[in-house]
């Protein structure tokens, strides 16, 4: 039986599970008993990675500093105690929407 649910979803669930855990063992514990400003900077790191490798050129260091920025993020996301599925519903209600339209409709607000 496969796991239907997004690999997102599921690290998301790794992620969520690990609070709590010892930040000795668990690495994603260690981040997050560093809060928010612990993640936040690991993520700012992580997106720098993923910035030169997308200059690099190389399309596999590209995806493997992108999955470290993605499990970055969540870890922030757990930090700062928002759920994917506030993410998620910002994605969707920017669906269609003309990015440039979006970001002005961001700024009148």
């Amino acid at each position: 039986m496969t796991d239907e649910r997004h690999v997102l979803d599921r690290l998301w669930a790794t992620i969520d599970a690990r609070r709590g855990a010892d930040p000795a063992t668990s690495h994603t514990a260690r981040l997050l008993s560093g809060g928010p400003t612990a993640a936040a900077k690991k993520v700012g790191e992580e997106a720098v990675e993923v910035a030169i490798e997308g200059v690099r050129g190389d399309p596999e260091r590209l995806a493997e500093e992108s999955a470290d920025l993605l499990y970055h993020l969540l870890v922030l996301w757990a930090a700062c105690g928002v759920e994917p599925a506030a993410v998620w519903r910002a994605l969707a209600r920017r669906e269609g929407v003309s990015g440039i339209a979006e970001k002005a409709a961001r700024t009148k607000g």
